[in-house]
């Protein structure tokens, strides 16, 4: 259990910061109790890896929150690397189904390399070994996209993915450690996702151990991620963490 730890393969945002590369944006790969799950493999995800010599071919599982590219543009390398190129059928892949279907962004080929795929739908619990997480409830966003809850037997990590911020939303993400995704500094304006102001109040409301901000936007970059994290740390007598690239947090930090 000490080896328990979450690594921030990037920590960009939105469209300019990821096509940019200001930040860089692989995901989070996870580990827990010996199983290790990959999050959101966006853009780079397979070097970012590669550089922290963690080697796909020990996941067990790989998970997309939702289909939009900064999130899923990396998959296929993954599975064909969690897979040693479909020589070893193996390992779990879980998306919301359109993802899977019309215009998917899995390709036919690569599935009959894996395990199973399951569909990722509100209020499902699913498995990996001995971590089991669910998805509690459909985020408000441009396509079908869901949070996660994983249940280690000694913890609970929140990750409250892309969304627009909506009544109700802090009562699906209580646990130890909350993830949250902060594209925007301020909130307001046609953007599905949450901002800084907004992620204080989820905070104040769940009370996690700790909180970490991530997948930062160009305005949140401009107002400095470790800035804003200090200032909510403040507010909300909540330690908040600003993640920075390759990153890692070791759950033994919450006791």
């Amino acid at each position: 259990m000490s080896g328990d730890k979450i690594t921030f393969l990037g920590t960009a945002g939105a469209r300019v910061m990821v096509a940019n590369q200001i930040l860089a944006s692989g995901g989070l790969w996870l580990e827990f109790g010996g199983v290790q799950i990959l999050l959101d493999p966006g853009p780079g995800t397979l070097v970012q890896a590669a550089r922290r010599k963690l080697k796909a071919s020990k996941l067990q599982a790989i998970l997309l929150s939702h289909r939009h590219l900064d999130h899923s543009a990396d998959v296929n390398i993954m599975i064909e690397a969690m897979t040693e190129g479909g020589l070893k059928r193996r390992g779990a892949l879980f998306a919301p189904s359109d993802a899977l279907e019309e215009d998917p962004v899995i390709l036919h080929y690569l599935r009959p390399y894996l395990e199973r795929i399951e569909i990722l739908e509100e209020g499902k619990s699913y498995s990996i070994g001995e971590v089991s997480f669910h998805t509690p409830i459909r985020h408000h966003h441009a396509v079908e996209t869901y949070g996660v809850v994983f249940e280690t037997p000694r913890y609970i990590i929140s990750c409250l993915v892309d969304t627009r911020f909506f009544a109700g939303l802090s009562q699906h993400y209580k646990g130890d450690l909350l993830i949250l995704n902060v594209v925007r500094f301020e909130p307001g304006g046609p953007y599905d996702h949450l901002s800084a102001p907004e992620a204080g109040e989820i905070i104040k409301e769940v009370r996690p151990k700790v909180a970490i901000l991530t997948h930062f936007g160009m305005t949140m970059w401009r107002a400095k991620p470790w800035e804003m994290a200090r200032r909510l740390s403040e507010e909300t007598g909540v330690r908040v963490i600003a993640a920075r690239d390759g990153m890692s947090f070791h759950l033994a930090d919450l006791d």
